[in-house]
This record gives C-alpha cells, sequence and structure tokens, in this order.
C-alpha cells in the first residue's frame, strides 16, 4: 500500500497472527482443497500456520473480510493467503504467509540412508508423511520402490518421494526397442534401434525399421513412448 493509504488506516492489526475467525476460515478452505488435491491419499489431517501480516500495515475495521488464494500461490506447502476488506470505510487488500501440512498415509524410512542405498523392504514402513512438503509426488506402491537407488540421503521416518530415487536406465544405444505412439483414441506399435541411451522419464531417439529417426520418452525396458 503507499504511505498516504497507511496513514489513512486505523491500528486493527500490527506484526499480529492472523484473526481467529479469519484462521478458522483459511483452515476450512485449505481442507477442502487438499482433499481435491491429494484425495488419492485421503489426509487424514490438515495443519494450518498462518504467519504474521506486514509489521507496517494499519488496517481499518471491516464489516466483512473475503480470504481467497493469490493468483500463482497454490493452497498448500509454503504459500501465502490473501484478505480483502469488502464492507469498510477502506477496501484494503493484504496477504499473510501461511504453511499448510496434508498429514496421509505414504511409506516411510525406518532409518537414515544414504545415498546410493538400495531400497529394502526392512527400508519401509507404513507410516504418514506431509504430502504438501515438497512439489514431488510421495510413493505409495512398495513393488515400485524395492530395488531402487536413492539419489540423495533420506532421514528415518521420511516419505519417499520421486526425486529422491536415482532414475533407471531402461536400455542402451544400438538395442532394439519397442514403440508404441499413442493417440486420442487409439495406439500403435512398432520397433526401432536406439539411438540414444534410454534413461527414465528422458527423451530418446530411435531409428525405426524404415529408416526414419523418431523421438519419444523412454518410459520402461526396451519401450519407448511417443505421443502423437
Amino acid at each position: 500500500m503507499r504511505a498516504g493509504l497507511l496513514a489513512l488506516l486505523s491500528p486493527l492489526a500490527a506484526a499480529t497472527p492472523l484473526d481467529p475467525a479469519w484462521l478458522a476460515q483459511v483452515e476450512r478452505m485449505a481442507g477442502e482443497a487438499a482433499r481435491q488435491a491429494f484425495g488419492a491419499g485421503t489426509p487424514t489431517r490438515v495443519e494450518v500456520s498462518a504467519g504474521p501480516l506486514d509489521a507496517r500495515l494499519r488496517l481499518a475495521p471491516c464489516g466483512r473480510v473475503e480470504i481467497y488464494w493469490p493468483a500463482g500461490h497454490r493452497p498448500w506447502g509454503r504459500t501465502r493467503v490473501g484478505l480483502r476488506c469488502a464492507q469498510g470505510p477502506v477496501a484494503w487488500n493484504v496477504t499473510a504467509p501461511l504453511t499448510v501440512q496434508v498429514w496421509a498415509p505414504a511409506l516411510v524410512t525406518t532409518q537414515p540412508l544414504p545415498t546410493g542405498a538400495l531400497l529394502e523392504e526392512r527400508h519401509l514402513r507404513i507410516g504418514e508423511a506431509d504430502w504438501a512438503e515438497r512439489d514431488a509426488p510421495v510413493m505409495l506402491s512398495a513393488s515400485a520402490l524395492l530395488g531402487r537407488a536413492l539419489a540423495r540421503p533420506i532421514a528415518a521416518g521420511s516419505a519417499v518421494r520421486a526425486d529422491d530415487l536415482k532414475r533407471r536406465q531402461w536400455f542402451a544405444a544400438g538395442d532394439v526397442v519397442r514403440l508404441q505412439a499413442i493417440g486420442p483414441g487409439f495406439s500403435v506399435g512398432g520397433e526401432g534401434t536406439a539411438m540414444t541411451p534410454g534413461i527414465e522419464g528422458q527423451t530418446v531417439r530411435v531409428r525405426t525399421e524404415s529408416g526414419r529417426v523418431v523421438s519419444g520418452t523412454a518410459v520402461g525396458d526396451r519401450l519407448v513412448e511417443l505421443r502423437l
């Protein structure tokens, strides 16, 4: 806000946590957003922690405050929440820092694990984790984790996420690979020779049986997916 506008505002809130009524509404909104976004995990609870408003603010009394998620800010993790006065002598609009934790079942580690460790059954147990702590998705299938190598160290009790795992090499340059072209309502298969190594999730070039060079994504053991 401009200094002139700040001078017009009476001291209602300065460097203090959100009003309890506002915070209760934020918690409801965050819970609804979390259940929609993380529905597969069925959040067991959503915890909201709000930081103080800007110490320079002096907000005028307001009969009705609207709470919203500012553009570019998600309603979970470390984010911001918007508050605007919709009924009062001064139409103010501010944001406050917010941390939204989304707790849900997850596979967590039983002990600290170093970079390069190969995941075994004894390393994993069912626990609870904050799904919103990081952008990378939480891994829920033990079969998809066993035998995988870690790309970074993990503390005990931490959820294993997709970016914690080293990418697998599905095939080498020169290997014969299967091609699967997928489009709206159809899929077409074929074979070709890999011109580059097939690293999980990365683009690979393949020479088809007709001599044409195509690009796709390495998605499995000697399998390349082409999106049309």
